[in-house]
């Protein structure tokens, strides 16, 4: 059995990990899942790692879990604790140096055009669920996005990548192009939305538990 940390992306909360963490406690896992100072206009990136780190306490070897933009922090917690593996879903891999706001320019990054938020996020997500992260979600006005980046290399760690195969807001061939160039391995792929952890959290649950076991 492990511990999972299990971070949200952008303008989100824990909350958004919640039936993922449901799945691995009934799993027979330990999960750590919390809310990072978003709404704190003086929060940073070592804010936001210190966040996960008070919420992980004396847990050792854990599985780090970052979704979306929560790749940005997911690295900086495995550089502070022993972890057993990094994984990114649908995550933003960091490069040293780089400060948040910019990895959309440096990467390329296109937005989705004429689509809901709905339809670019929760392709496939029940109305109820969306309404109800909807309804979790938070404004992002911490100062982290103006921060470079400060490791001078991603943690020596073992890490994945999983990108979701009907993704709108992160196309796979986007995705898979930025992973392999940034963190050099091949990403994986599942069926399902940006939002995968609330459409397919089974699934999702079945490949940590594969990556864990590999």
């Amino acid at each position: 059995m492990a511990t999972f940390v299990l971070i949200h992306g952008g303008g989100s909360s824990g909350w958004d990990w919640h039936l993922v963490a449901a799945e691995l406690r009934r799993r027979g896992h330990d999960v750590v899942a919390p809310d990072l100072p978003i709404e704190d206009r003086s929060a940073g990136l070592i804010d936001f790692t210190n966040a996960v780190l008070a919420a992980l306490g004396d847990r050792v070897d854990p599985v780090v879990v970052g979704h979306s933009y929560g790749g940005i922090t997911a690295p900086l917690v495995c550089s502070k604790v022993s972890a057993r593996l990094l994984v990114f879903v649908a995550g933003m891999v960091p490069a040293p140096g780089e400060k948040p706001g910019d990895w959309w320019g440096n990467t390329g990054f296109v937005g989705p055009e004429g689509l809901s938020q709905a339809e670019t996020y929760f392709g496939d997500v029940p109305e109820p669920l969306v309404a109800e992260c909807l309804a979790h979600g938070r404004s992002q006005v911490s100062a982290e996005g103006n921060e470079p980046w400060p490791l001078e290399a991603l943690p020596d760690v073992p890490a994945k990548a999983l990108l979701c195969r009907d993704d709108r807001f992160f196309p796979p061939e986007f995705l898979r192009r930025v992973t392999r160039e940034r963190l050099g391995v091949e990403p994986d792929e599942i069926d399902g939305s940006h939002m995968v952890l609330l459409s397919r959290p089974k699934e999702l649950v079945d490949r940590l538990e594969s990556y864990l076991a590999g």
